[in-house]
């Protein structure tokens, strides 16, 4: 069982690569756009009594739901889930980590694992700070989006990094699921809601929210308990699934 565990070197390699200065320039632009809108959000809604009255504590919400979890989550798991294993694969040096003796499916879970936490760094933290700001406390509109983040993120980016082990245009393909399937059809498309990860995760929002989340405008297409099984399977079955491929990686095959 313990060559499952993460490996240190393995982290530290990745992390290196994650966060380099480009990357890095990346990954910081979502989040500030995000604290930039709630900021300018809050500072018009207190200038204008009226406004601030007809929101009725919809702001936070809204702002949080249609781009932190929406567009934010997906997107930065994008990055750090791609970015996390596949410049190996496109440039080949994933043969000299294959070529020790290090279980694949640990380096997997260790490159996952780095993954979340420039998620959580980059997102979560991010989405837990906006909600602070939008509602002036760490109440349970902050903590019911930050957790919808996190699980969010989890679950994205366990897909984004199987999907850079199965097919050298994961960005590409990343991007029209995030932006098209995520952001549009499995926001709006009520037979699609079921299988989208931004549902599950508001699915958590809702179950925190309490009895607030219909006042707020929050629902979700999904139950708490569905929501979380969806959220848990697809991340261990795909975190499992580039395990197994990984193992029979061909550098080769253009799949």
């Amino acid at each position: 069982m313990t060559d499952l565990l993460p490996n240190r070197t393995v982290a530290a390699l990745t992390r290196r690569s994650l966060l380099g200065r480009k990357r890095t320039l990346v990954l910081l632009l979502l989040p500030l756009a995000l604290l930039a809108l709630c900021a300018l959000a809050r500072v018009l809604a207190g200038m204008d009594a009226e406004l601030d009255r007809a929101l009725d504590g919809s702001l936070p919400p809204n702002l949080l739901t249609a781009f932190g979890i929406a567009i934010l989550m997906p997107l930065l798991s994008l990055v750090a889930g791609t970015g996390s294993i596949g410049p190996e694969i496109d440039e080949g040096s994933i043969v000299y980590l294959l070529a020790k003796p290090l279980n694949r499916y640990s380096i997997v879970l260790t490159k996952l694992l780095v993954a979340t936490g420039v998620v959580v760094v980059f997102g979560v933290l991010p989405v837990a700070v906006a909600g602070v700001v939008l509602t002036g406390e760490v109440g349970s509109v902050t903590v019911a989006f930050t957790l919808g983040a996190l699980a969010a993120g989890v679950a994205y980016a366990a897909l984004f990094l199987v999907l850079a082990v199965v097919s050298r245009n994961a960005v590409v393909i990343g991007l029209i699921y995030a932006l098209i399937w995520e952001s549009l059809v499995g926001g709006l498309v009520p037979g699609a809601q079921a299988l989208s990860v931004q549902q599950w995760s508001l699915a958590v929002v809702e179950a925190v929210l309490g009895d607030a989340a219909g006042g707020l405008g929050v629902g979700a297409a999904v139950s708490l308990g569905t929501g979380l099984t969806l959220l848990v399977l697809v991340t261990v079955a795909a975190t499992a699934y580039a395990g197994r491929r990984l193992e029979t990686l061909r550098l080769h095959d253009e799949s």
